[in-house]
């Protein structure tokens, strides 16, 4: 069962601003990623399932992030069918996102007030969602939809949306600025903030001031 309720994972999101998006099948790289993000002050983390076996990784990371990263709220991704998001929960998945809108997920999440954010490419898509209990709507993939316009665009009608951005955001502060201004809750970013490179060397050093520097750059542009 999740550790955290739905008004933590929302408040944790609002309060950091970006929640990093990692898979990898050694679940000793995923450790070292998480525990680099934690350090550098990241608080809620999505954990894809994008990989064969991906929800057995998952369980051992949620008992492991348990004692070694205790305030980290860990909740899974690219999950588009309530089978496995009910697997997920079953796990200790705190939120689950998806790169679609899948109404059948959304009163399996409900039923267990776990934070459902899926991907939504439109306003219709968007309002759908937030009618069927979806507290924060993902907009995927933000780039091709439409960016930092698109965002501030709807938020004009629908004013309340809570609304995450994944794609095209990278962790630099002109792009990020730009997100934060538009009125995002938060910003997910995966291969931008862990180039292949920094994983293949064990650089989490590296991982650590880029989330940092990132929280640092939506921090500021908030203010």
């Amino acid at each position: 069962m999740a550790r955290f309720n739905k008004v933590q994972v929302i408040e944790a999101m609002r309060a950091t601003g970006m929640v990093p998006v990692f898979f990898n099948s050694n679940i000793d790289i995923c450790k070292n990623v998480i525990k680099a993000c934690y350090e550098g002050g990241v608080r809620v983390f999505e954990f894809t399932n994008r990989g064969d076996f991906a929800h057995e990784i998952f369980g051992e990371l949620v008992k492991w992030a348990t004692v070694e990263c205790p305030e980290l709220i860990l909740g899974a991704g690219t999950v588009i069918d309530a089978p496995t998001a009910v697997l997920y929960m079953q796990l200790g998945a705190n939120f689950i996102v998806g790169p679609n809108f899948n109404p059948e997920i959304a009163p399996v999440c409900n039923r267990r007030l776990v934070p459902y954010s899926p991907g939504c490419g439109s306003v219709s898509e968007m309002s759908d969602a937030q009618a069927a209990g979806c507290d924060v709507t993902k907009v995927f993939p933000a780039g091709n939809v439409g960016g930092p316009s698109f965002v501030k665009n709807v938020l004009g009608p629908l004013r309340w949306s809570n609304i995450m951005v994944t794609g095209a955001v990278s962790p630099d502060e002109e792009n990020l600025t730009s997100w934060v201004k538009a009125g995002v809750l938060c910003v997910g970013m995966g291969s931008q903030l862990f180039p292949k490179d920094v994983i293949t060397a064990a650089d989490w050093h590296a991982i650590t001031a880029k989330c940092e520097e990132s929280l640092g750059y939506i921090a500021k542009a908030r203010r």
